[in-house]
């Protein structure tokens, strides 16, 4: 069964169908032709069936003009007398007769109360009994009518009908005319209609096809152009935005492109920024060791006390260039899309707790006061190394970068969707226009200050990848000289991707 399911999905994906300008021809071929030939069979059946009803009721009108001549003459009481009188009126009836069978192609007969035939115009049944459902149905006073369009001929029946008697004479019907005619020519007039139509319906397909050829091409053309540009962007042509407004969807299209070619342009020169930075970080303390390595190497008779002194500085400038690199290989593992998630059902109380404990040495070093407030009991589903990050390196820039005697306030509360953790503190405040850039890779407010303090410009890109990972947000408020807010907002339940 999978492997049917397989060709069938190959066998689709193969077919020229999914092309849209194949489609679109289709559709128009489709609508065009089909009505055509709907309405041409429709013709054709319309007037068949006219000129049945048509033939019908001009045979009727002159079947009852003859049975008016039959009652006139007595026909069907003196069929057989031999009387001049009735012999001449008997020939010139006949005559009629045989006319009217001439004119329309057909046969005639005249069938008495008794259901015998006194009269066949082909001389075949003349003195036989006919009992049929028509017949009988003819004597109660009732015309039937009935084409058979497969033998080719239309059969009807007329009562000859007595105006002058009563019903105490037995009732007013004194026989029945029933008469076959042929639809020969109904036949080939339709014929001749059908070929005509056929014609017609030929010459309007060919115009159908060569419009629907046109409309495919002439409406699929704006997304050639688009794919056009789209190659010409890939092969490094050009690198300029497209437009293509002939249709709301290719502006839609071409809108999406754009915006994933300025995402691109961003992408690449955040890249390029970035290696930049990563070359001059940690071409700085490189150069820092070079340098007291030579100075150590040029001094002749070096006093313990400075040799100590310059590997003390060469052991701090690795320190600071294992953290950098340390960080970096925790940035490239928070970019990896396909990077293993442990998300697990995790007390978010109980992990600030354990977190703010590990600070509070750090805390207490800098003279800050560490405050955690726990508005209800919170439980969410997170991966429990990069929650720890997120608190971590929140908590531990407001120890940081505060001033002393100052208090950092961590508070924690949730709903029925969403869990925040908020991190306020008295420090030196952020300046407004360096908010949108203190989640850039090695973005600084105040360089000096941070290398002071051993920062790699790197936490806080950290910290805004975990918080992504987890879907969530982290905004921040601070006003520069009194303090800073920091708000992270992630579901209570992992939303899987």
């Amino acid at each position: 069964m999978k492997t049917i399911k397989k060709l069938m999905k190959l066998i689709w994906e193969k077919m020229p169908l999914k092309s849209l300008r194949l489609r679109i021809f289709s559709i128009v071929l489709f609508i065009g032709i089909v009505p055509g030939i709907v309405v041409g069979v429709g013709i054709v059946q319309n007037y068949q069936d006219r000129a049945v009803k048509q033939r019908i009721s001009s045979v009727q009108n002159q079947l009852m003009i003859v049975a008016n001549h039959l009652i006139a003459n007595d026909y069907m009481a003196n069929y057989q007398s031999e009387e001049p009188t009735y012999r001449n009126s008997r020939e010139v009836t006949d005559a009629e007769l045989e006319m009217l069978a001439n004119l329309y192609e057909g046969r005639v007969m005249i069938i008495n109360s008794n259901f015998k035939v006194v009269k066949d115009t082909y001389s075949i049944s003349e003195g036989k009994i006919i009992i049929s459902e028509e017949v009988i149905k003819c004597f109660l006073g009732e015309n039937i009518s009935h084409y058979d369009p497969e033998h080719g001929y239309i059969e009807m029946t007329v009562p000859i009908m007595d105006t002058t008697a009563n019903s105490t004479q037995g009732g007013a019907v004194r026989g029945v005319m029933l008469i076959s005619i042929s639809d020969g020519s109904i036949v080939a007039m339709t014929t001749l209609l059908n070929r005509r139509v056929v014609i017609i319906e030929t010459l309007l397909a060919l115009g159908i096809v060569l419009l629907a050829i046109v409309l495919s091409v002439v409406m699929t053309r704006p997304f050639d152009r688009i794919t056009q540009a789209i190659m010409d962007v890939n092969s490094g042509y050009t690198d300029e935005s497209i437009s293509v407004p002939d249709y709301a969807e290719t502006v839609h299209i071409v809108d999406a492109f754009n915006q994933l070619l300025r995402r691109m342009r961003t992408l690449d020169e955040s890249r390029q920024e970035f290696v930049a930075n990563v070359s001059h970080e940690l071409k700085t303390p490189m150069t820092s060791i070079k340098v007291l390595a030579d100075s150590l190497l040029m001094q002749q008779d070096t006093p313990a006390e400075l040799y100590r002194e310059f590997l003390e500085d060469i052991v701090s400038e690795i320190d600071r260039e294992n953290r950098i690199i340390t960080d970096l290989l925790a940035l490239v593992k928070m970019d990896k899309r396909t990077q293993d998630k442990n998300i697990v059902s995790l007390n978010i109380n109980d992990l600030a707790e354990l977190i703010l404990k590990r600070l509070r040495p750090i805390a207490r070093k800098k003279d800050v006061e560490l405050v955690f407030e726990s508005m209800r009991p919170v439980t969410a589903e997170v991966d429990e190394v990069r929650m720890t990050l997120i608190m971590t390196n929140l908590v531990e820039n407001a120890i940081k970068y505060n001033k002393e005697h100052g208090w950092v306030k961590v508070e924690l509360d949730a709903d029925h969707q969403f869990f925040t953790f908020k991190v306020s503190d008295s420090g030196i405040g952020i300046p407004e226009e360096a908010l949108d850039h203190i989640c850039e890779r090695f973005y600084r407010v105040d360089k000096s200050h941070s290398r002071e303090i051993g920062g790699t410009g790197l936490g806080l890109a950290i910290t805004k990848s975990a918080v992504l990972m987890h879907r969530g947000t982290l905004t921040v408020n601070s006003v520069e000289g009194e303090g800073t807010c920091f708000l992270v907002k992630i579901p209570l339940n992992y939303i899987v991707t």
